[in-house]
């Protein structure tokens, strides 16, 4: 696909993928929304790619959806996607299961202002980090609409319930420093520093980690959110640690550690990865 609302680079085994509208603080379009997609789509594909890194152009991270065709927006639904009953599927909705459905971390870097999907989009992300001139606003309320991206869901997981109200309620838009301090975002910095924290993570996370366990680690976390019971976890762990300890990856990482020198990870994501959910797959949208 040719990219004309998103840049997406690879560097040293660390994806950058770049909202890239900085006219208009890169305010979310459909054509953002399927361009997105399949670069995450390609981050799964890679091997090469260990982690991505999630960031705006210029001065904003995102402003929210393109409001430039004034009150139809909202009107007309959340994208040209449909349901089988021809319900327009909510696209920041459908840009945020792609990414809860990643093999790979993804780190938010929060560049700038961050309102309304610009903010929902990057919840299933595992870390966020944030520019000191960062602002963020979960604005629906404020503009007649209910909360989207699947945020119901993600937000209350992330900060709490009471705080998740308490941001949305209001819709005010609220500073880096409050997004710290509710839990949304892990670390706060200079705006030059921004990138540079966020690769130097990417690349503590997943240096000497195997690329498959990272993938099915973060897989079963992000899952057993939604689970009753900590059985199910247990049955999932069960599988994994059979599956994986077969693996040569396993091997490689016992005979390292014995031999004390830095292990070298063969098994690939883009091979398959063990079902451990009894062949659980994301519900499809009716």
């Amino acid at each position: 696909m040719d990219y004309g609302h998103i840049l997406y680079t690879v560097d040293d085994g660390i994806a950058t993928i770049t909202l890239h509208r900085p006219e208009v603080m890169n305010a979310f379009t459909n054509r953002m929304m399927h361009e997105l997609i399949d670069a995450f789509d390609c981050v799964d594909a890679d091997d090469g790619v260990r982690a991505v890194i999630f960031t705006g152009s210029g001065r904003a991270f995102c402003a929210g959806a393109d409001l430039s065709h004034g009150r139809e927006v909202f009107a007309k639904g959340g994208s040209d996607v449909q349901t089988d009953a021809g319900v327009p599927r909510d696209g920041g909705g459908m840009v945020a299961l792609r990414i809860f459905d990643c093999k790979k971390p993804v780190i938010g870097a929060i560049n700038g202002a961050a309102v309304g999907v610009g903010v929902t989009m990057t919840l299933p992300m595992d870390v966020r980090l944030a520019a000191d001139s960062a602002r963020f606003g979960l604005v629906f309320a404020r503009r007649g609409i209910g909360p989207e991206a699947c945020s119901s869901w993600f937000l209350p997981r992330l900060v709490g319930i009471s705080q998740a109200l308490e941001w949305c309620y209001s819709g005010a838009l609220f500073p880096a420093t409050e997004a710290l301090r509710g839990g949304l975002v892990r670390s706060v910095h200079a705006p030059d520093e921004l990138l540079p924290a966020a690769r130097a993570l990417a690349t503590s996370l997943t240096a000497e980690s195997s690329p498959v366990s990272i993938a099915l680690t973060r897989q079963m976390m992000w899952r057993m959110l939604g689970e009753s019971h900590p059985m199910s976890a247990h049955r999932a762990d069960s599988r994994g640690i059979l599956a994986r300890g077969r693996s040569a990856d396993a091997a490689e990482g016992v005979v390292s550690f014995l031999e004390k020198r830095p292990a070298v990870f063969t098994d690939r994501v883009s091979d398959g990865l063990p079902d451990l959910f009894e062949g659980w797959h994301s519900p499809e949208f009716g």
